[in-house]
This record gives structure tokens, sequence and C-alpha cells, in this order.
């Protein structure tokens, strides 16, 4: 049997980051090093870059996320990027979205020992829940699926004038080439290219922004969300 890796100390950057919940930090990322490998959530090898490649590298994606919005992190696997996000940002209300059982079971455990009363776990794949859960001022994802294919699943969970932040590599500019067509009849209309982290992790994480208009989704799901909201309604009315 192999050895398990071993989790490194946190790094200073760490302290600076999370504050406050620095403790907190920790012991997700002993959680990620133990149960997380434990599970199948993330590989062994992960475990000595947890911190860098890991936690620092999407809790500066909070440097781009508006005060107080709502955000769905959608295909949220282990966490990543949500759990971060939510340790340094308990302005914002975070539903962490994740269609594996094994997978929701671990982000409930974590949510509820880390006491973060701002995050939901809600299991379900995003295609499956529009209409079910209320849109979102902004979604993100990492290490889900190539932009065009993401952008499918994600705008359509946006409020108007949202906005999708995607955590990528070095890839980054050519999907968004790829996806320009996908994105334009999604009813993107503004992207770019941002890098976040700058002194905290090296290189800096590439995040992906798309921003929607009127449309999130374009005019086949603005239907769509047309039809769930009625049947909601309709609901609520019998009940």
């Amino acid at each position: 049997m192999t050895e398990a890796a071993e989790l490194p100390p946190a790094p200073e950057q760490a302290r600076e980051v999370f504050g406050d919940r620095f403790a907190d930090a920790v012991r997700y990322a002993e959680l990620l090093a133990e149960a997380g490998v434990q599970r199948g959530l993330i590989g062994p090898r992960e475990v000595p870059r947890l911190w860098e490649r890991h936690l620092l590298n999407c809790a500066v994606l909070s440097e781009v996320v508006p005060a107080g919005v709502t955000v769905c992190d959608v295909g949220s696997g282990a966490g990543l990027p949500g759990i971060p996000l939510a340790l340094v940002r308990d302005d914002l209300k975070i539903t962490l979205l994740e269609p594996l059982l094994r997978r929701t079971t671990f982000l409930t455990e974590v949510v509820e020992l880390l006491g973060l009363d701002h995050v939901t776990v809600a299991r379900g794949r995003a295609e499956e829940v529009m209409g079910k859960l209320p849109p979102v001022h902004v979604v993100t994802a990492r290490a889900v699926a190539p932009l065009d294919r993401l952008a499918t699943w994600g705008i359509p969970l946006l409020r108007p004038y949202g906005e999708m932040l995607a955590l990528k590599g070095d890839t980054a500019e050519e999907e968004l080439k790829s996806a320009a067509t996908a994105l334009s009849k999604l009813g993107a209309v503004e992207t770019s290219i941002l890098h976040v982290g700058e002194g905290v992790v090296d290189p800096m994480s590439t995040v992906v922004r798309v921003e929607v208009g009127e449309s999130p989704g374009g005019v086949r799901f603005a239907a769509k969300r047309a039809k769930a909201a009625r049947t909601g309604r309709a609901r609520r009315r019998r009940s």
C-alpha cells in the first residue's frame, strides 16, 4: 500500500488571505487530505500542493466577485472553489451544486463542521435545477468542462446581467476563442480574461469572465425559465 502523502504546513499567505477563518481553512485542508483522498474526491498526489494549487488558487477568486451577491458553484466536487470562497467572503450567499451523492455528503459535512451558515449544498446537475433554484448573480466553476460546454450549464442559472467566473489554466484564451459563437447564442455580451492572486499564488490564477445581458442562456432558456416560474406559482397556489 502506498503511504499517504503528508499535508504541508499552511504558507504565510494563507494566514493573510483567510484571516479570522484561517483555522477553518486548515481544518478544510486536513479534511481534503484525509477524507477527501479516502473517498476519491481528490488524488493523493494533490495533497502536497493542496494549499497553493487548490485552496489559495480558489480563494483569490474573491478579488473579482462583487459584494453581497448570490453565487452558485457548479460542479463543486470537493468544494473548489466554493468553500475557499465562502471562507474569505461571508457576505456572499453560496450554493454548492454537485450531482454525485458521495460528494454532496462530504460537502454537507464540511459546511456543518466549519459553521458556514451562508452556504447551501444542493444535489443535481445544472441543467436539472434551472427553475428549482433561484437565479444567481454569479456562477463559479473550476475544472468542470471546456468553456463552451460549461457555459450551457452555468449561464442559464444566472440572473439577467449576471456573470460566470470560470477558473481556467493555460488554455483560457484558446477556450474563449473556441466558445465565442456558443457564448453569443447563450446571451453573453462581454467576455474577458482576468489574472488574480498577485503576491499570493505564482502563477496567478486565471479567470474567464462571461457577462450576460437580459436573457441569460438565450431565448430558449428564457422561455424554459418562464415555464418553470409558472409551474412553481401554480404549485404554490395548490399547496
